[in-house]
C-alpha cells in the first residue's frame, strides 16, 4: 500500500494565484486504498503531481527551462565569476559532480506522484467517469511533460510507470519517447473538448500543444538513428511514423489533426499586441516607460486575468518564504534580472537579480539583418539594448563588478519588473522606498508570506509560460508545410505575409517569435543545425567584469562541444553511482569541465 503526501501549499498551483489563498486545507496523509474516491480527492492529489512545477524553481537554474535559454544560440551564460554553472550550461561543459542532480531528482519525484495518482485512478470503480477521465488526462500531460524535459535534457533516462516498480535502469530510448507521445496521445483522448477556466490547468489543448512539440523533437532529432553521430548528423529528414508501446501507430496525420483541433477548436488566441504578452506592460509601470508609455497598452495579466494565448504556464504565489519553499516564487525571473548592484532607477522598470542569460549579440545581428527597416514590433519588444535611451538611459555597466559575459543586451520577456512605489512599502528606517523591486507587491498588497515584503528573490510571482497560442500556429505550419500559421504570426508583428512555405522562412519566424523563451535550443538540435547556430556566438563583443572582451571559445568551442554531447547535459554522478545510468556521451574526459573564464 502506497502513502500520499500532500502539502497545503501544493493545491495552490492548481491556480490559486497571489490573491485566492483564503481556502487552503492542508490534506495530509491518506493511502491509495480509500483515495482518491471524490471530485475533491482527486484535485487534492492532482495539486501533488502539479506542485513539481513549482519545486524546480527552487533551484531554477539547474531546471531544463533555463539551460534551454543559456545553451541556445541566443542567449549566453552570464553571472557573476563565481556562478560557473551559468557559464556552463552556455558552454555545454560541466561544473562538479552533480551539477543538475536537484532537478534530475526533482522531476522523478514528480513522475512518482503521476505514477501513483494513475494507478489508484484506474482502480477506482466507484468513482465517476467524468472527474476520474479529467484526472487521467491531466496526469498523463504532466508525466509526459515531466519526461519530456527529462529526456530533452539528459538522452535517455530510466522509464517508470508503476508505483510499486524498483529502481529500474535505461532502457531503449525509442520506447521512452514511444511513451511520452502516448500518454499526451492519451490525455488528449481523456481530456474533455473543453477550454481551461483556471489558469494553470491543463486542458485537452495543452495536450494537443505538448504532443505537436514532442512529435516535433523525436521525429526530428532521433531521425537519422539514436547513436551520437547520428544525432549530430547535419541530415534531417524527420520521421512520419512512431511504434507506441501499446501496440499502435502513432503518425504525422494524426498529429496534424490534433494540432488542427487545437487551433480551430480551442478558444485561445493571439494577443492582438505582441507587447502586452509580457509584465513590463503592466498598469504600475506602462505609462513611466518610455518604450510603451503613451500607447494604449495593457498587459494580459493585469490584476490575476488570464492571458487567453497561454496555453500551459507555471503558477507562483505568494506563499514564497525561506520557511516554506523559494519555488512558489518565479525563480528564472530573478536569475534573469539585470545583474545587481546599482539604484532601481538605473534599470527601471527591469528588476534585478543574477545577470543570466544576457542575449547574445549575434541574435540582434541577425535579426537586424533581416529587418533592415525595423517593421517587426518583436525586437524591441524582446530585448532590451541598455544603450538605447528609451530603454535604460542610466544603466551603469557592470553593476556588481564581476559580471560575465555582459552583452549590453537583456531579454525582457521573463524579467522581474520593478515599479515606482506608492508610499505604501517602507525602507527598513520607515522612510517610503522610492522603487519596490517587484512591480506585483504593489499589485498584490495583502497576505504576502515571504520574509519581509518587495523581496526581490521572494516577489516575482508573475506566470512563466511554457506553450503559447503562436507556437500552435507555427507547428501547424511546419506540419503541413503551408504559411497559414505563419502569416498570422507575422501579421501580428507588424510584417506583411509570405507567399510560399519553405523551413528557413519557418525558422527564422519560431527564433523571432519564440526568442528567448527556452523554445530555441530543441529546435536547433531537432532541425540538426546546432552546431553551426552556435558556432556564431564565438568571438561577439560582450564585457567581462565591465572591461571589453570577446565570447572567446572555451573547451574546445561551441561546435566541439555539441559534436560530443549532441546537446544532453552530464549525468549526475550521484545517479551513475546507483548503476541506474550511464554516462552520456562527451561527458568523462578533463575537455568537459569548465575551470572559469
Amino acid at each position: 500500500m502506497k502513502k500520499i503526501f500532500l502539502f497545503a501549499a501544493a493545491v495552490a498551483t492548481l491556480g490559486l494565484t497571489s490573491c485566492d489563498l483564503d481556502n487552503v486545507e492542508n490534506i495530509g496523509e491518506m493511502s491509495t486504498s480509500e483515495f482518491p474516491q471524490t471530485d475533491e480527492d482527486v484535485e487534492a492529489v492532482l495539486a501533488g503531481v502539479y506542485q513539481n512545477l513549482n519545486t524546480t524553481h527552487a533551484n531554477p537554474q539547474m531546471s531544463f527551462e533555463y539551460l534551454a535559454c543559456l545553451a541556445s544560440d541566443d542567449q549566453l551564460g552570464g553571472g557573476g565569476t563565481n556562478d560557473k554553472l551559468m557559464q556552463a550550461e552556455d558552454l555545454i561543459c560541466n561544473y562538479n559532480a552533480d551539477m543538475t542532480n536537484q532537478f534530475y531528482v526533482d522531476r522523478f519525484s514528480g513522475i512518482a506522484r503521476a505514477n501513483t495518482l494513475l494507478k489508484v485512478l484506474q482502480e477506482a470503480e466507484s468513482m465517476d467517469e467524468a472527474p476520474k477521465k479529467q484526472g487521467m488526462g491531466e496526469t498523463l500531460f504532466l508525466r509526459a511533460f515531466y519526461y519530456y524535459e527529462l529526456a530533452s535534457m539528459y538522452g535517455n533516462v530510466p522509464l517508470v510507470l508503476d508505483p510499486e516498480q524498483a529502481e529500474t535502469s535505461q532502457g531503449d530510448v525509442k520506447v521512452l519517447w514511444a511513451q511520452i507521445l502516448q500518454d499526451l496521445r492519451d490525455a488528449c483522448e481523456y481530456l474533455p473538448a473543453v477550454k481551461a477556466t483556471t489558469a494553470g490547468r491543463v486542458d485537452k489543448y495543452t495536450a494537443e500543444a505538448m504532443l505537436g512539440r514532442a512529435w516535433l523533437f523525436y521525429t526530428g532529432m532521433y531521425c537519422n538513428g539514436t547513436d551520437i553521430t547520428a544525432l549530430t548528423s547535419t541530415t534531417y529528414n524527420p520521421l512520419t511514423s512512431v511504434e507506441l508501446n501499446d501496440g499502435t501507430t502513432l503518425t504525422k496525420a494524426d498529429v496534424i489533426k490534433y494540432i488542427d483541433d487545437c487551433v480551430d477548436n480551442s478558444g485561445y488566441s493571439l494577443v492582438p499586441d505582441f507587447r502586452n504578452l509580457w509584465a513590463y506592460t503592466n498598469k504600475l509601470v506602462v505609462n513611466d516607460y518610455p518604450y510603451t508609455q503613451n500607447q494604449g497598452l495593457k498587459w494580459v495579466e493585469d490584476d490575476n486575468a488570464i492571458n487567453p494565448e497561454a496555453l500551459f504556464s507555471i503558477k507562483f504565489n505568494k506563499l514564497a518564504s525561506w520557511s516554506t519553499t523559494i519555488g512558489y516564487a518565479n525563480g528564472i525571473a530573478l536569475h534573469f534580472g539585470v545583474r545587481g548592484g546599482q539604484a532601481y532607477g538605473n534599470t527601471y522598470p527591469f528588476g534585478q537579480g543574477w545577470g543570466a542569460g544576457p542575449v547574445a549579440p549575434n541574435l540582434v545581428k541577425d535579426w537586424k539583418a533581416a529587418d533592415p527597416d525595423g517593421k517587426d514590433v518583436r525586437l524591441k519588444a524582446t530585448v532590451c539594448d541598455v544603450n538605447d535611451k528609451n530603454e535604460m538611459p542610466n544603466y551603469v555597466r557592470g553593476g556588481w563588478a564581476d559580471f560575465v559575459q555582459e552583452s549590453d543586451y537583456y531579454s525582457k520577456k521573463w524579467s522581474p519588473i520593478c515599479s515606482k512605489n506608492d508610499g505604501s512599502i517602507k525602507n527598513d528606517d520607515g522612510t517610503p522606498k522610492e522603487y519596490v523591486a517587484c512591480f506585483e507587491t504593489l499589485m498584490y498588497p495583502d497576505n504576502w508570506e515571504t520574509s519581509g515584503v518587495d523581496n526581490f528573490q521572494l516577489s516575482n510571482i508573475h506566470d512563466l509560460v511554457l506553450i503559447r497560442f503562436a507556437d500552435v500556429l507555427l507547428m501547424q505550419s511546419e506540419l503541413k508545410e503551408d504559411v497559414t500559421g505563419i502569416n498570422k504570426v507575422r501579421a501580428r508583428a507588424g510584417l506583411d505575409p509570405i507567399a510560399s512555405y519553405s523551413l528557413m522562412a519557418l525558422q527564422n519566424e519560431r527564433r523571432w517569435e519564440l526568442a528567448c523563451e527556452g523554445i530555441r535550443w530543441n529546435d536547433i538540435r531537432r532541425w540538426h543545425i546546432a552546431a553551426t547556430a552556435l558556432a556564431k556566438q564565438e568571438n561577439q563583443d560582450i564585457y567581462y567584469c565591465g572591461n571589453p572582451d570577446i565570447n572567446r571559445a572555451h573547451n574546445g568551442g561551441y561546435v566541439a562541444r555539441y559534436n560530443a554531447t549532441a546537446g544532453f547535459q552530464k549525468m549526475p554522478e550521484t545517479q551513475i553511482a546507483l548503476g541506474t545510468v550511464k554516462q552520456n556521451d562527451g561527458w568523462t574526459s578533463a575537455d568537459a569541465e569548465y575551470t572559469g573564464w
